[in-house]
């Protein structure tokens, strides 16, 4: 196996990690294990996808597209995001999941792609987001 390609498995499942362990922290639903996953998940299909572009090159007949393999990363996780908005009496829960799910993927897909540092600023980014735009809503806006 490609020491290459472990690293970026391995580098895509420590991103969907941090962003996981800091769910875990807020105690929600989707957490460690599904941020770990998604990210892993999205990570090997684009390295799988542009792969096969290498592999089958001799193949004058076949055309294979791998952004195909990221179109259908986002509307995966589309499915995955959607299953977990549910509509409350309270109001509708689990958009910040949803997105949360989106944006890891995205950076599990960038990680797939050998995009390194935005991947790692992406992660970076999705933290501050969720830790401390949460403080901002609760201090400004009053939200519990």
């Amino acid at each position: 196996m490609d020491f290459q390609i472990v690293y970026q498995l391995v580098l895509a499942t420590f991103l969907g990690a941090l962003i996981g362990l800091e769910r875990e922290y807020k105690k929600k639903g989707a957490g460690l294990q599904t941020y770990s996953l998604v990210c892993l998940g999205s990570c090997l299909f684009t390295i799988i996808a542009f792969s096969i572009v290498s592999v089958y090159s001799d193949y004058s007949k076949m055309v294979f597209d791998p952004i195909r393999v990221i179109q259908a990363i986002v509307m995966g996780i589309g499915f995955i995001g959607a299953g977990v908005i549910f509509q409350q009496s309270s109001g509708i829960v689990g958009l910040t999941t949803a997105a949360g799910l989106w944006a890891v993927s995205a950076i599990g897909t960038a990680v797939g792609m050998k995009f390194f540092s935005l991947s790692a600023f992406a992660t970076f980014l999705v933290l501050l987001v969720l830790s401390g735009m949460g403080i901002l809503e609760k201090k400004v806006f009053n939200r519990s």
